[in-house]
């Protein structure tokens, strides 16, 4: 019966314990959570948002009450699964049964822009 220099080694290795260098990769702190958004009506296209930007539908834009502006949101839609990721600009919504205003196109690339309203899974990293 012949035996193979590779399976050899491998015993080699496994008999002594020597373990292969993982590269260790970071992890972020990575908030995930499951919400009700809903999104800007046209009435406010045009309009200053809290961070002095205007409003504009076509951009990837959402209001949140906390996030500080400028954070990245990935949003999925949980009966979909369709994803976009939207920048926070604004504050709002001052509602307690939704925790973001996505801006129509953001709406409707999730597939929520005629329903009006849809529960989805945010997740975001947070600021150091």
């Amino acid at each position: 019966m012949k035996i193979h220099w590779k399976f050899l080694l491998f015993l080699c290795f496994a008999t002594f314990g020597v373990k292969a260098q993982q590269p260790v990769a970071k992890q972020a702190d990575t908030v995930v959570q499951t919400i009700f958004t809903t999104y800007y009506a046209k009435k406010f296209e045009g309009r200053k948002t809290t961070s002095g930007e205007r409003y504009r539908g076509k951009m990837y834009t959402a209001a949140h009450r906390t996030l500080p502006f400028g954070t990245l949101v990935t949003v999925k839609n949980l009966v979909t699964g369709k994803v976009v990721k939207v920048r926070i600009n604004d504050r709002g919504p001052f509602s307690k049964k939704f925790s973001l205003d996505l801006s129509q196109a953001a709406a409707k690339d999730l597939g929520i822009y005629r329903l009006g309203y849809a529960r989805v899974e945010i997740s975001y990293v947070l600021p150091k």
